[in-house]
């Protein structure tokens, strides 16, 4: 039976590029997302997709279910579906707080928990991933939402390897800085985002921040967050726990 890895948000942006690093990489991988965008189809017979909506506890309970039942085992656990979106301190309303807070982080909080009881109930060393932010270690203008659901991640994270170290479970998170992924560029489009506020393209905002903020003045992509929690998730990184942990071409030297 091949290792067996969950990924929410796995459709799209970061999520379609950790998928495919685990499908190179040789695990079955399950695909979690509201929508079928065909990606699970495309990537050929070792990926499957499952619809879920993250802000439910019961439906990681049920992607898990489905993961045993397809490979017989389940063994990581990526909290990956994710929004990103700014607005001033003024403009943010009861709506837009909860969609945040339920996507980013109670949507993660119910996938460690769900995943934490699969592994101590099949008595399996397993590994949580989560998908933090680099706005996770420090705040933004705009974008104290954001930063908020991020930081509580990166809370969850140290404090559940913490927790569950003892029965051999590992949680990690990874840190990305800016991903041009369309969802990122989208929210870069809107009128409280830092290009805009700026007064500047999407394109040459993120060109002109690499240049300034990033040691190898270019930025991250999907691909290289998805080899580093294929790493995470690998017997090589055994020794690695509760450490949140940059993926920003030098952005937040830590």
């Amino acid at each position: 039976m091949q290792k067996t890895v969950i990924i929410t948000g796995g459709t799209k942006g970061i999520g379609a590029g950790i998928a495919e690093e685990f499908i190179a990489a040789g695990w079955s991988t399950v695909l979690g997302a509201r929508h079928d965008n065909g990606l699970a189809n495309d990537l050929g017979k070792g990926c499957c997709f499952h619809a879920m909506d993250v802000s439910k506890a019961s439906h990681h309970i049920a992607a898990i279910e489905f993961a045993m039942n397809w490979t017989g085992r389940f063994d990581v656990y990526v909290n990956c579906a994710g929004l990103s979106a700014w607005r001033d301190i003024g403009n943010i309303d009861p709506e837009f707080w909860n969609t945040m807070v339920a996507t980013n982080l109670t949507g993660t909080l119910w996938g460690c928990q769900a995943a934490t009881a699969a592994f101590i109930r099949s008595k399996t060393s397993g590994s949580i991933v989560n998908v933090s932010s680099l706005a996770g270690k420090r705040g933004s203008a705009r974008n104290s939402a954001y930063c908020a659901t991020k930081f509580g991640v990166n809370g969850i994270t140290q404090s559940l390897a913490k927790e569950l170290g003892s029965a051999g479970i590992r949680v990690n998170a990874v840190c990305p800085v800016y991903v041009a992924t369309p969802g990122v560029l989208e929210a870069l489009a809107e009128e409280a985002s830092p290009a805009k506020t700026a007064g500047e393209g999407i394109q040459r905002y993120l060109e002109e921040f690499a240049q300034s903020n990033a040691a190898l003045q270019r930025l991250p992509r999907a691909h290289e967050v998805g080899e580093l929690c294929v790493y995470l998730a690998s017997k090589g990184a055994g020794a690695i726990t509760g450490q949140c942990i940059n993926v920003d071409c030098g952005v937040l030297p830590q």
